[in-house]
């Protein structure tokens, strides 16, 4: 007996898999595995691993987006054609119907998969500017150092008084890397 099974995904461990989860059920899903923080450009997620090692000749792959499944262009093509070989239908929720098991199917689930691909390459790529732009503009972007100046002027004049970096970052209640980054870059300005 064939099955649709669903996969979802999410690349953080912050965002919610339950509305993708919800479409698939709601689209005949019987079986749904979902990975969370993990990236399509990466054969080796944990969930994906289990739902290929599920599917069965005849069972259809239903996923939100071709995303999902692969966020490059190799990857998707690989994937295809394992999934092809194996007799595995794959359905898109949003994306055209696409019926894997045709020549036509496989042209235009490539082509699907290019503008997908496209889709990841233009988000990094104006990510990437964005923060070029804010460099330019002074801002520099990441987590916050938890080296205040005060901070820093202790770990200098405990340094200086031979303390190691283990009993400054103790002291200070910091991580001893942190000390270590905060001295290299005092003593570089």
């Amino acid at each position: 007996m064939t099955e649709t099974i669903g996969y979802a995904r999410v690349s953080t461990r912050d965002q919610d898999p339950a509305a993708q989860e919800a479409e698939l059920r709601a689209a005949g899903a019987t079986k749904i595995f979902t990975d969370h923080g993990e990236s399509s450009r990466t054969a080796a997620r944990p969930a994906w691993r289990a739902c290929l090692d599920y599917l069965r000749d005849g069972d259809t792959l239903l996923v939100r987006r071709l995303d999902r499944i692969a966020g490059t262009e190799k990857l998707a093509i690989e994937t295809i054609n394992d999934l092809g070989e194996r007799g595995i239908n794959i359905k898109s929720l949003t994306e055209p119907e696409i019926d894997t098991t045709t020549a036509m199917g496989r042209a235009l689930f490539g082509i699907v998969a290019v503008f997908a691909q496209l889709r990841v390459d233009t988000i990094r790529e104006n990510t990437r500017r964005g923060l070029a732009h804010a460099r330019a503009q002074g801002r520099v972007g990441g987590r916050p150092t938890v080296m205040t100046p005060a901070r820093v002027r202790q770990a200098q004049q405990m340094r200086a008084a031979g303390e190691s970096l283990e009993a400054i970052a103790a002291v200070l209640g910091v991580g001893r890397s942190s000390v270590a980054r905060a001295l290299a870059k005092a003593e570089d300005d």
